[in-house]
Order: structure tokens, then sequence, then C-alpha cells
């Protein structure tokens, strides 16, 4: 089998429209920070996880280079699965809850990715290991930290490697077609990293510099997302970050339009809107079946991409006018205050 790694044309040749239809879900997108990505060493991207897919979906689109991604080892035993999900350059990983035997077989997965990053791909994992829609951030793994310190040990001494933290910010968790922020952050230079540890003394064994890198990158991390310490006081905390958002998120803010603007265009706009209701229900059909089959809302944004870029696609000169209209006409409508 070819290394998961490698160019594939089919690949190449759908990677721009995925990444387009994928900017075109959200009603307003931006990258922050790009200049902070490197471009003289090995790269790991750490986003926090909180949208199931599409944080993959949101780093795959930080540049045009392939990347490759891990994810929980269970959905790979079905062998056709596991072949289409090769060729997506994804590969599987196991958690600590899916028990120690199970564990061991990341040795494999973090030689893959050490070869990744030695061949100029770069890598991306979510440290978090599962996904919590809020404005917060879990434990970190270990594996991320396992992957850069075997990859610095392997070829440190020809080029640097880095961890790259990335703060994702989701207007809406639950529903496409609202706004999405990718935060890049300071990269950690985990080759100068280790060294200065190596100088200190007392040198760091193994474990302590898992946990030195782990207590950095949690810190980075932090700084680039609206995180709320608690679970205690989430929603009141979350409310006042809201409405006083810090910068970059400041600029996220949603500003309504003045109710009588909004009803003009409501009122003004059914007609059409009746139409393209018409053109689209099939599709919307469709998606409602889909939807109550998934029993986890959080993965709602990631199913609904999916199927509309499959189903959009196939018919996207007739439908994408009436389909984007839709989708403006019921974010005004859900986000109206009388």
């Amino acid at each position: 089998m070819d290394k998961i790694q490698d160019k594939d044309r089919l690949y190449s040749f759908l990677r721009p429209y995925v990444d387009w239809m994928f900017r075109r879900s959200y009603r307003k997108f931006r990258y922050i920070g790009r200049e902070n990505i490197p471009t003289d060493g090995a790269i790991i991207f750490a986003p926090n996880h909180t949208n199931a897919l599409c944080d993959a979906m949101a780093i795959l689109g930080i540049d045009s280079r392939r990347k490759v991604f891990v994810a929980r080892a269970d959905i790979f035993r079905d062998p056709k699965r596991a072949k289409i999900l090769h060729w997506l350059k994804i590969m599987p990983i196991s958690r600590v809850r899916d028990g120690l035997e199970e564990v061991r077989h990341n040795d494999e997965t973090i030689n893959k990715a050490v070869d990744t990053l030695r061949d100029g791909v770069p890598f991306c994992i979510l440290p978090e290991g599962t996904h919590r829609p809020k404005h917060s951030l879990l434990p970190l793994s270990k594996g991320i930290f396992r992957i850069a310190l075997q990859a610095n040990e392997t070829f440190g001494a020809e080029k640097p490697v880095y961890i790259v933290p990335v703060g994702l910010e989701y207007g809406d968790y639950y529903h496409l077609w609202d706004s999405l922020t990718v935060n890049i952050g300071k990269p950690i230079n985990v080759t100068e990293f280790v060294q200065a540890k190596s100088r200190e003394p007392g040198a760091e064994s193994y474990p302590q510099m898992i946990m030195a890198l782990r207590e950095e990158l949690t810190c980075r991390m932090r700084e680039l997302i609206l995180w709320v310490p608690d679970d205690e006081h989430y929603e009141e905390n979350i409310a006042r970050l809201m409405a006083d958002p810090p910068a970059p998120f400041d600029k996220d803010k949603k500003r309504p339009w003045p109710g009588w603007l909004r009803w003009m265009f409501l009122v003004g706009f059914f007609p059409l809107f009746v139409l393209s209701a018409a053109l689209t229900i099939p599709l919307w059909g469709m998606w409602l079946l889909i939807q109550k089959k998934v029993a986890d809302p959080a993965f709602h944004n990631s199913v609904q991409y999916v199927w509309q870029l499959v189903f959009l696609t196939l018919t996207l000169l007739i439908r994408l006018p009436f389909w984007m209209f839709v989708q403006e006409y019921i974010y005004q409508i859900r986000n109206h205050k009388p």
C-alpha cells in the first residue's frame, strides 16, 4: 500500500472544490495568523475539538498543502471504510478509554506520523481526544507530544519540529451558515524546547518533557479561543464573553439588522423564499431524515456539510443560488429578536 502522505491525482483534483464548499457553508469565515505557520520545518497542527469533522476541514483549508489526520481507531474496523479513510489521509489512533491493549497499537501510527512529517507533509491531531461543543478545553492527551518528541529525535538535527496551536471558534455549534474563525497561534519549536530543557539543572525525563510540552500547548490554545475555565458557571461566563468579546473575536460579534430593515427583507423576499423552498424540498426532506438518525447534535454540522457536498454538487447549477438564499433567510429568522 502507498504511503498515506503520497500524492493522489483524484484527491488533488477534488480538494479545491471540497475546500470551497466548506468555506461556503459558513456565512462568515476567516483565517487569522497564517503568518505564524513555519516554513522551515515539520508542522503538527493542534486545534481544539468542538465540531467533529468540521474541525479537521477547517485545518485542511488553512493552505493548499495536503495534510494527514488521525481519527479514533474504532471507525477503521470495517476494511472498506478503512480503505476510504486511508485515501482521505486519515490514520487510526486509539484512546485510553479503548483499553490498554488497543493503545499499544498506537506505536505504528506514531511511526507513520513521524514518516509523514519527515516527508514535509503537515500532520494534524486534535489533542483533546474527543469533541465537546463548548468554549472550553479538555485535558490534552499524550499522543501529540509522543509524535513530536519522536520526530525531533529522528530528524530534529536536520530540520526543526513545530507544534502549531489553533483555536476554532464557531458562531453556532449545531448549525452551518453562521461563522467560523480559525485563529492560528505562535508555534512551539519542539526542537528548541527540548534543547533548552535539556540544558537546565536536573534535565527533564521523558514523562516530564511531555508534561512541560502539555502545559505550554494548553496555555497557548486557551489564548486562541473564547475560553471558559469551568463548567459550574459556564452559561454566565460565556454570556459575559459574548457580550464583550476580546480581540480578535470582537469582529465576530453579531450586529443584527435594524428591526424595520429585517422585516422589509423577510416580507419583500418572501415570494422568492417560497420558490426557493419548492426547489429545495427534496434536499430538505432528505436532510431531515438523515438528521433524525444522528443522535449527537454536535455531529449535525459535519453530517450536513458532507450531505450538501454530495447532493448539492449533483444539482449545483440549478439549485445553488436558491439554496444560498434559503440558508440566509433561515439565518435571519433564527437570529431575529423582536
